[in-house]
């Protein structure tokens, strides 16, 4: 993309209405909007963030099995009133149908998939079977100051699963936290992304978080990094520490951002909805059910908090709107003839670039591309003498390269993204 037709455009300054970090570089570098405390809409460059993000995440799901469907925003309270979830919880957002009735926004799709599934599972042959959406979520929020770490409308993915009996479920859960595992690595998350031991409320003793370490994340865990097992500070006891061999002198208390949690609801939502199955003697059995859930929106959050420094952002390659971003320092013709023949090159070999063929000065350019933290910056100038330098954003190191070497350098690492 040539960034001269790009209509979002990066600020000098951080917007003085945010305390996030997150939020602060992404406003800046044009990526996101706000709207309202919570609120984001997604520019070009975020939202290209977005999407590398929900493909990621959305390949693995796949890897799994399950597949994938979109259910609507807008819920009907009476499946909700049948498991005590409509009166009973303050995170709604809920408005009035014209001709009559309440309406809700979904914060959650339990009791929705089950609806769905109750038409499509009757016998013991319909099991196992999952099923994923990637879709926008709306909570209401008393506080929303954590920038996209914590916001009021939101892009999740919920992934549901549906078993014969709890030795499936458990079976599966496991096969889920290691795609997880997975994602974060893919993600350059992994070394600081924790599975995590928390309360599992009314469904089970235990469920799993995933947190990430964020100085500014809003829970607080304790890692033992031998074990590459935390435990949330709402869990943190001696009894849990003692079922799960831990010492509390050999943990480090951490700040961290829950990005993704796996949890076997069983029969809680099943039950009272009535999904039962039909086992090979006829016997009716209620059908055991797990949620998935990752944060796409909170992960583009917590990816800018992180891999961030004083310049601007530093995404990693497997998510950044392009891969490269290629400056012109100067008008002469050459060098624009030389940056416009890479440019046509890198496009026919499916290398993302952004071009800035803007009328500004090499000063600006040049902190505009840290700014903006494309994992490599590009430079065509007359110090290059008729080749391409490269940095990475993470390194001051430069190579100089041919057109076709570099279009050659450039697949290669093309070639390595999932």
């Amino acid at each position: 993309m040539r960034q001269s037709l790009l209509f979002s455009k990066s600020r000098h300054n951080f917007p003085r209405d945010e305390v996030a970090n997150n939020a602060k570089m992404l406003i800046r570098a044009g990526f996101v909007n706000k709207e309202l405390a919570g609120i984001y809409s997604y520019l070009p460059l975020g939202l290209l963030v977005l999407n590398r993000i929900s493909d990621l995440v959305r390949r693995e799901m796949n890897n799994l099995g399950a597949q994938e469907i979109l259910m609507p925003t807008i819920q009907n309270p009476q499946i909700w009133k049948e498991t005590g979830r409509w009166d009973n919880l303050d995170v709604w957002f809920k408005s009035k149908i014209n001709a009559g009735g309440d309406i809700g926004l979904g914060w959650t799709h339990e009791e929705n998939v089950i609806n769905i599934m109750k038409n499509n599972i009757s016998s013991y042959r319909d099991l196992p079977v999952a099923i994923f959406q990637i879709q926008n979520k709306f909570r209401n929020e008393e506080r929303a100051k954590s920038g996209l770490m914590r916001g009021r409308e939101f892009l999740m993915k919920d992934l549901y699963s549906f078993h014969l009996n709890e030795e499936d479920l458990d079976d599966y859960y496991e096969k889920v936290a290691h795609s997880y595992r997975l994602i974060f690595d893919k993600l350059g998350l992994g070394d600081i992304t924790y599975q995590t031991v928390a309360s599992g409320g009314l469904f089970a003793k235990w469920s799993h978080e995933f947190q990430t370490l964020c100085p500014s994340g809003e829970d607080q865990i304790y890692i033992s990094e031998k074990r590459r097992l935390a435990i949330n500070s709402e869990v943190y006891n001696q009894n849990t520490l003692t079922e799960f061999g831990l010492k509390a002198e050999e943990l480090l208390s951490r700040s961290s951002c829950e990005v993704g949690n796996i949890f076997k609801l069983k029969t809680r939502f099943s039950e009272p909805l009535g999904l039962y199955y039909s086992d090979q003697g006829g016997e009716n059995k209620v059908v055991q059910m797990g949620c998935f859930g990752i944060g796409i929106s909170r992960l583009l959050g917590v990816i800018a908090e992180v891999f961030s420094d004083e310049k601007g952002l530093s995404w990693p390659e497997v998510v950044a709107p392009f891969l490269v971003h290629l400056l012109i320092l100067g008008e002469d013709k050459e060098m624009t003839f030389l940056a416009e023949g890479f440019y046509q090159k890198a496009q026919k070999a499916g290398i993302s670039v952004l071009l800035d063929d803007r009328k500004e000065s090499a000063g600006q350019k040049l902190s505009t591309a840290d700014l903006l933290g494309m994992p490599y910056r590009a430079i065509v100038s007359k110090n290059t003498a008729g080749r391409i330098s490269l940095k990475s954003r993470k390194s001051d190191k430069e190579e100089i390269f041919s057109v076709d070497s570099l279009i050659n350098y450039l697949s290669d690492i093309k070639s390595k993204l999932c």
